[in-house]
């Protein structure tokens, strides 16, 4: 009966891809396809990268053994904190709390979709449509950057 949005943007709130699931769902099996979703837009036509990240940063949530080690393995820095009950040593990696503090604009980019009235309020009861909205609502805001 509800549902998540997993959401991808760049350092300053453009959204990169989306993927759209049943709201029991855990985030972190989503990081994958998002990231792929996101494959296409990095690259150019021949495959060379256009842009590639340095860092992700996530929530708790995607707290992971094998999220660190993908990323890294991506030549990504995981920016993500350690649960409370793990201890901070166990880890190959070093938080970044300065970097974290960038994880708003994701919450920025949320919040701005949850003020798309047709997107906050989900008149749309199937998923293929309500992604749609979701899509419809980003083209608005590409277009309104492209006219600035």
């Amino acid at each position: 009966m509800s549902s998540k949005i997993h959401l991808l943007c760049d350092s300053v709130g453009h959204p990169l891809c989306f993927h759209l699931t049943a709201g029991q769902i855990h985030e972190s099996t989503m990081l994958d396809t998002v990231l792929i979703g996101a494959d296409r837009q990095l690259f150019n036509a021949k495959g060379d990268p256009i842009a590639w990240p340095f860092s992700l940063a996530g929530d708790k949530g995607y707290r992971a053994d094998w999220i660190d080690e993908y990323l890294m393995d991506l030549d990504i820095n995981p920016v993500i904190p350690s649960k409370s009950n793990e201890d901070r040593d166990d880890r190959n990696i070093e938080f970044d709390s300065q970097a974290y503090r960038d994880r708003n604009i994701v919450e920025r980019l949320i919040g701005w979709l949850k003020e798309c009235r047709r997107v906050f309020a989900r008149f749309e009861k199937t998923a293929i449509n309500f992604g749609g909205m979701i899509k419809m609502a980003f083209i608005q805001r590409y277009l309104k950057l492209a006219s600035e």
